[in-house]
This record gives structure tokens, C-alpha cells and sequence, in this order.
């Protein structure tokens, strides 16, 4: 990963490495020599011949990044200097996707244009750009790389028998709206983005890579069942098109069944109530089954409430479960100091007394204590809250570290048998204000530290720094980052000794014979419908 910075920034790079002669007769040579066009960033340079006759731009041979065609595009520009006089500048731009007459694809894509000197102690002239790439604006560069005066100044180096060359090195993210074939490239499918339902699609994934409860939904009885009605059917469905479609799949019927089908729906719930309604209607729905129990077994944990008299002998404790944690990101550094916030204890003091029965009014000690975490601890971080000067909810985009690997046995009542180290198996990002933005979720599947980012109907591998550390928060506007303030909302943690049980294999043996049968029926049906609409459709042309 390179640095980045604003596309208005030039200095030279202190790196002095010579260009070897045959590159000179060479029009674009690939630094990195990888077959996989789907990788994330690549390095190729070109080199221009007879640049003192150039009149026309010309174009580099493509470099694949992300399956489109990245090129350096290179052009003669005249300027006007301050004083209006007229100035001949070399202009140096990266294209993307430069060939392509389809509307409605982007790609957003950062990176480093870099002028070469041939001359061993010479400095080569580097600039840093990031840009959304889109039909309307498919390159992105400097018009005015570097003066005509300073590219052929024989001090500088950056000519040699009339030649000049530039490297580029990209990196992107997985584009849209283009042939991206999730499938191929991960082993994984998107979620069809349909309009009003902001978290739903990360959710459902993370649902889906709990491998444990994917298998407990398959063996939900849900004979007779209609799947826009029913929630079980409905979620039964979209897990098994994850499981074995080639394309995005549809979440309609189970927006349908959940009874939030419009944006206001989704927008008066949050993904914690979303959650905890989710798994309840599956908990009901598994109750007198033979996977009763699933959910909780998974997800609950328990925790104490207590209050303590500090001058008589007074104790009041509640045992209490929980599905899911909220922890504050307001002041706090890192999750380790949110979960010692969260069992920090508050003094009823002065008016705020217990009343202690017998014996009245008493200071006292306030607080919780956690008995057990669950295999599948959720953790919703704090932060959206509401403002009561503006009456509406705002977003606190505070930077607040997470890490891989957690140890909470710290905020325990008792040392546990089993240590509570936890590994880190999803990171659900918002990336905007509390009117709306974008939701993203990276998911590390099989809990081996190789992640996946998840937006909507596009999957494409990505890093562990791209999963953790660009969605820490603190930064309106990165240019690593392809929207504003981006951060983490929720985290999923699976108890490190529970891996291989809640990441079990689910294969096609795992999913009742007859419960396969109802969704080929289901998908036979839809085809012909669909197929009916299309012959409609054709007569009713003129």
C-alpha cells in the first residue's frame, strides 16, 4: 500500500534507482508480473518516444487492476502563468476503464504518478492522486505534471534520446456497475442492493458466515410456509442463493416478511433492534425443534447488576442476560477502554441516595459485573446519539481502535475455565452522516485472518489493514477512504476456542431434503413467471 495524499501535492522521491537501458525501447513494462487482473493494485511504467514531437496524447498499453484496463495517458498542455503569458506544460493522467461506452459504472481507485530521471543520483518527480472514476470522468491526473523547461533541463535527468518514462501504481477498490464477478474472484456473492434498507445486507451476511446458526435456520420446519410471510422460509431462502448462486441475490420476500419495507421502517429501527427482533422470531420459530436453543446458545451471555451500601451491610445484585453489548466510542481510545467504562461502578450520593429498606437512605455503589460472554459476542458501538439542541440523532465518527485478537477476562466476575480471548470475525462500517450513507461489512469467514469487504452485490478480497485500521474512525475525508467519515458500528467477535465449532462446514448434506425440494419448486416458479412477463412484454411493443 502506498501513502496517500491530495492530488495537488508534488515533490521528488528520494529514490535514485536507474532505468536499465532496454527499458528505453520498451512501451510499457509491468513491475509486478501477476496473471490475477482481479488484484487490488499493481505498478507498470511507460515510456514516450520522441517526446519533443509529441502533438497527439498517447496512451500506455492497459495494466488490469480490478479486472478493468488502468492506463497512463500522456498529453502536451499550454498554460497561462499569472502574468498571462502562455506556457507549455507536459500533462500525466491515470485512466480507467477508457473504452467502455457502458453507463453507470464506478470504480474509486487511488494511486501515484511518478516521472522517472534516467540519472543515478537524479530525483524522480512523484504526484499522488484518488479520484472516483466514472463514464463521465475516466481519467484523472495533472494537466501541469511539470513544465516543458524543467522535463527537458538536462540537470534533471528526465530525458534520455528523446524519451521519458513514467510509472504508475494503482490500487482500487472493487468496481460497480461493470462485469465483476464476485463468485470467481472470492468464493463468495453479494446481497442485490433494493433501496431502503441501510444495514440489512452487512447483517445478513454476518448471519450467514455463522456457519453454526446458518445450519440450525436450514432445519427450521417450515413446511407450508409462505417465504413473503414468513420470516424462517424467507431467511431460509436467502441463505441457501448465498450458498449456491453465481449471482446477487434478491432479499425482497424477507423485507416483505419482516414487515419493514420502506426506508422510514429501516430508519426508525436500528441495526441493534434489527437484531434482536431477527433472532427472536427465529428463537420462536425453533422452539419445540430439534435446533431449540441455537440462539442462545450462541449469542446470550450473562451479566450481575448489583448495588452496594457503602456504610451497612447491603447488597442488591440481578442476573441479568444479554444478546449484545452497547460500548461508548465518545472519549474512549480503544474497545479495552470501553469495556472498563461499561463496569465502571456510579456513587448514589446526596439526593441520589438507595434506599436500602430497613435501613433508609444509603450511599451505595452502582454498577455491572459480566458473569459469561457468549460464543458469538455482538458489539454495537455508540456511535449515533441523539441531540436534543437539534431534535434529531447525530454521528460521533471519533476514532476508536479494535483489534484482531481480544482478551476480556479482565471485565469478568471470576476467572473462566475457558479463556474469554476473542477473534474478530466481521466489522460492520457506515460510511456518512445519520440522514442515510453507505453500509460495508468485512467479514473474515473462516476466522484465518484472509478478510472480505461485502458491499451490496459486490465481494472482493481485501487487507486486514482495509478491514481494521481504515475503519477505526477520525478522518472526515482520507483519501484511502472512498466516502466520509467511515467507521465501524458494529463488531463481531467469536470466541477463539469456539472457532471451529461456529465456523463448522455447512454443505448441501446439512439441508433437509425437503426444504431443497420447496426452494427449487420456488425458483421453477419464478422463472416462468418471469419468463411470462417477458413474452408480455414483447407482444405489447408495437
Amino acid at each position: 500500500m502506498i501513502e496517500t495524499g491530495s492530488a495537488d501535492n508534488e515533490k521528488p522521491c528520494n529514490n535514485p534507482d536507474t532505468i536499465p537501458v532496454n527499458v528505453v525501447n520498451s512501451i510499457t513494462e509491468t513491475i509486478k508480473e501477476e496473471e490475477d487482473i482481479a488484484r487490488s493494485e499493481a505498478t507498470f511504467r511507460y515510456t514516450v518516444q520522441n517526446i519533443s514531437q509529441l502533438k497527439e496524447q498517447v496512451l500506455s498499453e492497459p495494466c488490469y487492476v480490478r479486472c478493468l484496463p488502468w492506463r497512463i495517458l500522456v498529453l502536451i498542455r499550454h498554460t497561462s502563468t499569472p502574468d498571462r503569458q502562455q506556457q507549455k506544460a507536459l500533462g500525466i493522467f491515470l485512466q480507467c476503464n477508457g473504452d467502455c461506452d457502458s453507463p453507470g459504472w464506478s470504480c474509486y481507485g487511488l494511486g501515484q504518478l511518478k516521472l522517472l530521471s534516467y540519472k543515478p543520483d537524479g530525483e524522480h518527480l512523484c504526484r499522488k492522486l484518488h479520484h472516483m472514476y466514472h463514464p463521465k470522468e475516466d481519467d484523472w491526473g495533472f494537466a501541469h505534471f511539470i513544465s516543458w523547461k524543467d522535463l527537458m533541463d538536462p540537470e534533471n535527468g528526465y530525458v534520455k534520446d528523446d524519451c521519458v518514462s513514467i510509472e504508475a501504481h494503482v490500487v482500487a477498490e472493487a468496481p460497480h456497475g461493470v462485469s465483476w464477478d464476485s463468485k470467481k474472484h472470492t468464493g463468495y456473492i453479494g446481497l442485490k442492493n433494493q433501496g431502503a434498507t441501510c444495514y440489512m445486507n452487512s447483517l445478513l451476511q454476518t448471519l450467514f458466515f455463522t456457519n453454526v446458526l446458518r445450519k440450525a435456520v436450514y432445519k427450521i420446519p417450515t413446511v407450508g410456509d409462505d417465504s413473503s410471510k414468513s420470516v424462517a422460509f424467507a431467511l431460509q431462502r436467502v441463505f441457501y442463493d448465498l450458498q449456491f448462486s453465481d449471482k446477487p441475490v434478491a432479499t425482497k420476500k424477507l423485507t416483505k416478511s419482516f414487515g419493514w419495507e420502506t426506508l422510514d421502517s429501516f430508519m426508525q429501527h436500528d441495526v441493534q433492534e434489527f437484531l434482536r427482533v431477527l433472532l427472536d422470531k427465529l428463537e420462536n420459530k425453533m422452539k419445540g425443534t430439534v435446533v431449540e436453543g441455537t440462539v442462545p446458545k450462541l449469542f446470550e451471555g450473562k451479566m450481575t447488576s448489583f448495588i452496594k451500601c457503602k456504610n451497612v451491610n447491603c447488597t442488591s445484585t440481578r442476573v441479568e442476560t444479554f444478546y449484545d453489548i452497547q460500548l461508548s466510542v465518545r472519549g474512549k481510545d480503544n474497545i479495552y477502554e470501553s469495556f472498563k467504562d461499561y463496569i465502571s461502578t456510579e456513587l448514589l450520593d446526596g439526593e441520589n441516595k438507595y434506599d436500602a429498606g430497613e435501613h433508609g437512605l444509603q450511599e451505595a455503589e452502582k454498577g455491572v459485573r459480566f458473569d459469561v460472554f457468549p460464543p458469538v459476542l455482538h458489539l454495537h458501538l455508540m456511535r449515533f446519539h441523539y441531540d436534543p439542541q437539534s431534535d434529531a440523532s447525530i454521528k460521533f465518527n471519533d476514532r476508536f481502535e479494535f483489534y484482531e485478537e481480544v482478551n476480556l477476562d479482565p471485565y469478568l466476575q471470576e476467572i473462566p475455565q475457558i479463556p474469554a480471548h476473542y477473534t474478530l470475525h466481521a466489522v460492520l462500517v457506515h460510511s456518512g452522516d445519520n440522514h442515510g450513507g453507505h453500509y460495508v461489512v468485512f467479514i473474515n469467514p473462516k476466522g484465518d485472518g484472509k478478510w472480505c469487504k461485502f458491499d451490496d452485490d459486490v465481494v472482493s478480497r481485501c487487507t486486514k489493514q482495509e478491514a481494521l485500521e481504515y475503519n477505526f474512525g477520525g478522518k472526515e475525508d482520507a483519501p484511502y477512504l472512498a466516502r466520509k467519515a467511515t467507521s465501524a458500528y458494529m463488531l463481531i467477535y467469536i470466541q477463539t476456542s469456539q472457532l471451529k465449532y461456529v465456523l463448522q462446514e455447512v454443505s448441501e448434506n446439512d439441508i433437509p431434503s425437503d426444504l431443497c425440494e420447496r426452494i427449487t419448486e420456488e425458483m421453477r416458479y419464478e422463472m416462468v413467471r418471469t419468463c411470462g412477463r417477458k413474452i408480455r412484454c414483447r407482444k405489447i411493443r408495437p
